[in-house]
């Protein structure tokens, strides 16, 4: 054995020294737990029935009362529902008991709940409850009820008091005065966040100060005063409505009094991205419509400069300046309207959208292709009427320095336009129907029957020709006076705007149209200017075929015609057939053929008598 091992067997415990180590310490254990345990139930039966010591509520010392004892000092001591303040703070104050916001406290709950600090749980967790008290205190806080219904009709009062409602600005027109109200910002209680803080206040039981939370309800319109003086503006004087640089024949200006535009005068309400505000101005519909009905008097249409082409100078010289054409912009004359009012201007322009006619009257015959004589035709009316021979000069006008654009098909009815008295044409005899009878615009067809001749010689493609249902003799005249048959089926006659004359100008120049009437010679003559591309024509007929004679002449009473008085007005002509063949050439090469058939019917003589008056017996039978 070793020296060590010697030395550990010398440190052991004597045999039997261990069992008697072990007794003292179960012995000294047992002793403390039955001191613990005499010390705890002694200590719980001294407080049995009696709050244990180191217990209060809100820092009323309740150690060792009995719960009614503790019920009975807390119901006197926590007075605070009744005796506490709190102070609702805006422009005002508004003191109220904290009951009166809701809070009510319950003392005999908080003296139970201090009865069992201590006696609930597990064992360890009441002793621990217990020495906490003992050591340090527990200070419970009392328990309460916090009715928020009550509050809020507390604080709701208050918010009915500092209400004020909003108010939006407002603008109207009485008479011709304009009436502006201003606007008002509103205000209320934001009720909610009034209250947020007011729990929080009430448990800890002392007074408190609380801000009574208010909210400006601006008005979306808080001023009106520009958009009255606006209006204002608008109603302080007439309002006159003109074209600018308006000619002789143009109408207007037109005027509005005050009265008129304070009915027209509107107020909007706009929502802009600025936010909402007044519109003044006049109504955009009363505007139009007035607008509308004067539209069409003054639309103009775009017209060519009219020439006459000087044969010494070989230039063209105007005799009447281009027209440019023009159609009034409603929309951008009521803005316009309503602006210049809005600035105070009273005299306001008309706005248009103009258009430029095709050919002006700086223009020259090398730009047009007019530099010489390409056609022209004369016819004759000898034994005309006055009246047909102020017909014949009122037509004939309108197509003195007319152009037809290259390519165009020329109507001539639409030049002519409306064949009245109000235009300058006289009643004259007119083929209508089945007679010649009086009619505005005998004569007409002097004009038409030219145009004709002058197109057909002229070797343009023509595209409508009626014939006249009979033969008139002022067609087939020369200049001698003598009719020439061969100038049968050579006529055109035009009514508007059923008959109508129509050509096209197939050459790539424009054709100028120049009209000439001798009166004292009974002539009228039709020329064409423009730029000849070589054309030539060959032309024949075959004279009058199948010709049938006259029916009887027609006696008819007329009582506005004197005893013994006869007169004719009808005339008899034969009918006949006739056919025209043209043959349009350029240069060797037949560029245009075309044929023109024309029947004329039998045309009877008419004659009107007087009551009473004997006619040729040979004719007796014929009198209706």
């Amino acid at each position: 054995m070793s020296t060590r091992t010697a030395t550990r067997q010398m440190n052991l415990p004597k045999p039997g020294l261990l069992p008697q180590i072990f007794m003292v310490l179960v012995g000294g254990l047992a002793l403390f737990i039955l001191l613990l345990l005499t010390f705890t139930t002694g200590y719980g039966l001294y407080f049995a029935g009696r709050i244990y010591p180191g217990v209060s509520v809100a820092g009323m010392e309740l150690s060792g009362k009995t719960l009614e004892e503790a019920n009975a000092l807390l119901s006197q001591q926590l007075s605070y529902p009744e005796s506490g303040h709190i102070i609702f703070q805006a422009e005002q104050a508004w003191v109220a008991k904290p009951s009166e916001v809701g809070l009510y406290l319950d003392p005999q709950t908080s003296a139970l709940a201090a009865y069992n600090l201590g006696r609930q749980g597990s064992y360890l967790s009441r002793w621990a409850n217990r020495f906490k008290a003992w050591n340090n205190g527990i200070d419970l806080p009392p328990l309460h009820i916090f009715d928020q219904r009550v509050a809020y009709r507390f604080v709701s009062s208050i918010a009915t008091q500092l209400f004020i409602p909003t108010v939006e600005a407002s603008l109207s027109i009485n008479g011709t005065e304009v009436v502006a109200v201003p606007g008002q910002v509103g205000r209320v209680v934001d009720i909610e966040a009034t209250l947020a803080p007011l729990e929080a206040q009430l448990r800890s039981l002392t007074d408190g100060l609380l801000p009574v939370v208010i909210k400006e309800v601006p008005p979306e319109i808080l001023d009106a005063r520009q958009q009255a003086e606006i209006a204002r503006r608008i109603l302080s004087a007439p309002l006159t409505i003109q074209i600018e640089g308006a000619q002789e024949n143009d109408p207007g200006p037109w005027v509005f009094d005050q009265q008129t535009l304070a009915g027209m005068v509107t107020i909007e309400r706009l929502e802009t991205q600025q936010g909402a505000q007044y519109q003044v101005g006049l109504n955009a519909e009363s505007l139009r419509g007035f607008l509308q009905d004067i539209a069409t008097q003054l639309a103009r249409q775009p017209q060519n400069a009219r020439f006459i082409f000087n044969d010494d100078t070989r230039q063209l010289e105007v005799i009447q300046s281009a027209v440019i054409g023009r159609q009034l912009d409603v929309d951008a004359t009521i803005q316009k309207v309503n602006q210049q009012l809005a600035e105070g201007q009273h005299t306001i322009t008309l706005a248009f959208d103009y258009q430029e006619p095709a050919v002006v009257d700086t223009m020259t015959g090398e730009q047009l292709g007019i530099t010489e004589l390409v056609s022209s035709e004369t016819s004759y009316f000898y034994g005309s009427s006055s009246a047909r021979l102020q017909n014949i000069e009122t037509a004939a006008a309108r197509f003195h320095g007319v152009l037809v654009p290259p390519g165009a098909t020329f109507s001539m009815g639409e030049v002519l336009g409306d064949v009245s008295l109000d235009n300058g044409y006289a009643e004259a005899l007119i083929i209508f129907g089945n007679r010649t009878i009086q009619g505005v615009g005998g004569g007409v067809c002097q004009v038409s029957t030219t145009l004709f001749r002058t197109v057909f010689f002229g070797g343009y493609p023509i595209n409508e020709r009626h014939p006249h249902a009979y033969r008139v003799s002022y067609y087939e005249q020369t200049a001698s006076g003598n009719v020439n048959e061969r100038l049968a089926g050579l006529d055109a006659t035009v009514f508007v705007p059923v008959v109508d004359f129509k050509f096209t100008n197939d050459t790539p120049y424009w054709l100028l149209m120049e009209t000439y009437i001798n009166v004292a010679a009974r002539r009228l003559t039709w020329k064409f200017y423009s730029t000849s591309d070589g054309r030539s024509v060959d032309w024949d007929t075959t004279g009058l075929k199948n010709i049938e004679a006259a029916p009887e002449p027609l006696y008819q009473e007329n009582p506005d015609l004197d005893k013994g008085e006869i007169k004719q007005v009808d005339w008899e002509a034969d009918g006949a057939d006739v056919t025209i063949y043209r043959t349009v050439k350029r240069g060797d090469q037949v560029y245009l053929q075309d044929t023109f058939g024309t029947h004329y019917l039998p045309w009877r003589a008419v004659y009107e008598y007087g009551p009473g008056t004997k006619i040729p017996k040979d004719n007796r039978d014929n009198d209706e």
